[in-house]
């Protein structure tokens, strides 16, 4: 009976053996026979979790480190490949296991029950995590009593969100899509969040977040800078991918004295630059006023412009201005204001992408333009996760 090698692992996760055949939850090194059974090799690991592979919070829990990160590599690749274009590929920096600091679950009840966790592969199931391996301890720890909670607010045939993140007060926590109007109602959620030392318990009952319990405005540090928390902002994943993140771009932006953060976000980048003037646009109004006011408390050198760079990019003659810029959009990508940076001649640019695919498709365009692809630091902050970041260094 031949067995087939599998040589590397596909885009959603499944191993891919040399006669091209797609094989679930098999690592590069295994050996599959005709019928689909696989002999685990050396990169195949056991999954540590019980919820796996029913859980949709992980894809690849049955590889080992290495192999994952040659999977995050390969992604990158094969999206630069189909657009033509290669560079250097650093190895891939990897978050630990348990490190995870923002979260969106989701939580129903069924009868007296309350499930909480997040939905199944491919499916709307909701899995009860008993245990999880990517959440940090510190919000893994409040789902039990949050069942408690939710078990006298929750009303029947209703699925709610629930966000978690780390702030610098404590847990943040956001529960949208419930009303929960009364005493009792407002009594049990500050006495939960009192009990459980939280830094804000916020309500989405349709018109916006709702501080129900913040003792102390929530902040988030930002390269030493404490950043006014708006509820479920964006955050990064965890404090080790941020830290990756922000050391490629300050090793790509280097001793550049006029910087255009495009997409900025709470300051992330904005930030990292303390003694560089900083021009730092961003379309979210709350993000942006965060931002601004971090900025002017911390006496820093940002103007900071709430602008949508969808419908309104920078130009390339106001970005002939900047020594460098940063670009970190959405996982669409940034087609109307790369076009406009492949026009200008701001010598260096940061792209930090969570998307390969159109991260690919932009850099062909700055290609294009005369700029070259340097290199790319791959990062893998969405443990065992078919979710790839990167930040890459483009040059004229």
């Amino acid at each position: 009976m031949s067995l087939s090698e599998v040589l590397r692992v596909a885009g959603r996760g499944e191993g891919v053996t040399a006669d091209g055949r797609y094989v679930p939850f098999a690592a590069p090194g295994d050996r599959v026979d005709p019928q689909g059974a696989v002999t685990p090799g050396p990169h195949h690991q056991a999954p540590p979790c019980r919820h796996f592979p029913e859980c949709g919070g992980c894809q690849l829990q049955h590889l080992d480190d290495a192999a994952w990160a040659g999977f995050i590599a390969d992604r990158v690749s094969a999206a630069l490949a189909q657009h033509k274009l290669a560079t250097e590929i650093r190895a891939p920096l990897l978050s630990p296991p348990r490190t995870r600091r923002r979260a969106t679950l989701h939580a129903e009840r069924r009868g007296r029950q309350v499930l909480l966790g997040f939905t199944g592969q491919g499916s709307h199931n909701l899995i009860d995590l008993a245990e999880c391996h990517v959440l940090d301890p510190a919000l893994f720890a409040l789902l039990a009593p949050l069942r408690g909670l939710l078990a006298a607010l929750l009303p029947t045939s209703r699925r709610i969100n629930v966000h978690l993140a780390l702030a610098d007060q404590g847990v943040d926590v956001l529960l949208d899509g419930l009303e929960a109007e009364g005493l009792a109602a407002a009594e049990a959620i500050t006495a939960f969040a009192h009990r459980h030392q939280l830094a804000r318990f916020s309500m989405d009952e349709g018109l916006g977040p709702t501080a129900r319990w913040e003792p102390d405005p929530v902040t988030i540090t930002l390269g030493g800078v404490p950043v006014p928390f708006p509820p479920a902002n964006f955050l990064q994943a965890t404090p080790e991918g941020e830290a990756a993140l922000v050391a490629a771009v300050q090793e790509i932006v280097g001793t550049a004295g006029t910087v255009a953060d495009l997409f900025a976000g709470l300051g992330t980048f904005t930030f990292a630059f303390p003694r560089t003037k900083v021009y730092a646009a961003e379309a979210a109004r709350d993000s942006i006023l965060s931002l601004k006011a971090a900025a002017g408390q911390a006496r820093r050198l940002v103007f900071a412009d709430h602008r949508d760079l969808f419908r309104r990019p920078v130009t390339s003659a106001d970005l002939d201005k900047f020594e460098a810029v940063v670009l970190d959009p959405p996982r669409a990508g940034a087609r109307e204001q790369v076009a406009e940076i492949a026009k200008a001649r701001t010598p260096l640019l940061a792209y930090v992408s969570c998307n390969p695919n159109t991260f690919a498709r932009d850099a062909e365009i700055l290609c294009e333009g005369g700029y070259t692809l340097d290199w790319i630091q791959p990062v893998g902050q969405f443990r065992w996760s078919t979710h790839v970041e990167l930040a890459a260094r483009f040059s004229r």
